[in-house]
């Protein structure tokens, strides 16, 4: 009884913050319904909460062309492509301002090398410290910036930072849960994925491990329970599954109406 509750209280607040969604079917028998006249003028059930609200709806057509509601299955893929956004944008982010630091490092590179030299031997004795390979990882690649070229500095700032905002135009795909963003998301993650077997292959770290096999699951989940490429009836059976949640929706706000 309590979690009947907080549902309900839960799908009150989402109305809240996000307005009532309110759909007026083209079926009659459906219409008539979740649609009633008041004094005021009409009102439409909402197909999240249950509320009559007064006023026009905020859609038109077919049934099964209805809004779908976020809860149960689709809520749960929402949260997962969320999280996927939000590591995204992380990530996109981090890579931008990346592309910044190449961007102020690369004029003012024999400053920066010898300041570095200055603080080499404390910089060496902390690495000793820490027991990091100055020839392996980051600490490699600082030290080889040193001696890129400045045109190849700008290809890789420039690769960083292209790389950066395809993170963030694949965020913005999946916080809005497009078929494009999924789509974006499943075939930038797989590009990489041979990179990482090298990188395994050169050298094994939990690290590197984990990112590969958490990718490989993201890349499956995607093109599994979105349909990409074919996969399960691919779009068709994608749009399908679409139109009988819709119709479901606008079915159950009717049946509710009916008590």
């Amino acid at each position: 009884m309590r979690w009947a509750w907080a549902r309900g209280d839960r799908e009150v607040r989402s109305c809240g913050w996000r307005g009532h969604v309110t759909y007026a079917p083209d079926e009659p028998a459906l219409a008539s319904r979740i649609g009633v006249t008041t004094p005021v003028g009409e009102a439409w059930r909402c197909l999240r909460c249950g509320s009559f609200v007064p006023g026009p709806p905020r859609g038109r057509g077919p049934a099964d062309h209805a809004p779908v509601v976020l809860r149960g299955r689709l809520l749960r893929d929402a949260w997962v492509l969320r999280l996927l956004a939000l590591d995204r944008f992380v990530r996109g982010g981090l890579l931008l301002a990346l592309a910044g630091v190449l961007v102020y490092f690369d004029p003012r590179r024999d400053a920066v090398r010898d300041y570095f030299e200055t603080d080499l031997p404390s910089f060496r004795s902390l690495v000793d410290e820490l027991g990091i390979d100055p020839e392996r990882g980051v600490a490699r690649l600082v030290l080889e910036l040193f001696e890129v070229s400045h045109e190849r500095l700008v290809w890789i700032t420039v690769g960083v930072a292209a790389y950066g905002l395809l993170l963030l135009v694949e965020g913005v795909g999946l916080w809005r849960m497009r078929r494009w963003g999924e789509y974006v998301a499943a075939v930038a993650t797989a590009f990489f994925v041979p990179f990482e077997v090298a990188g395994l292959l050169d050298h094994v770290s939990l690290l590197l491990l984990a990112t590969f096999v958490v990718n490989l699951f993201l890349v499956a989940y995607l093109v599994w329970t979105k349909r990409l490429f074919g996969v399960r009836g691919g779009y068709r059976a994608w749009r399908e599954d679409r139109r009988q949640t819709s119709l479901l929706e606008v079915e159950q706000a009717a049946s509710e109406s009916a008590y």
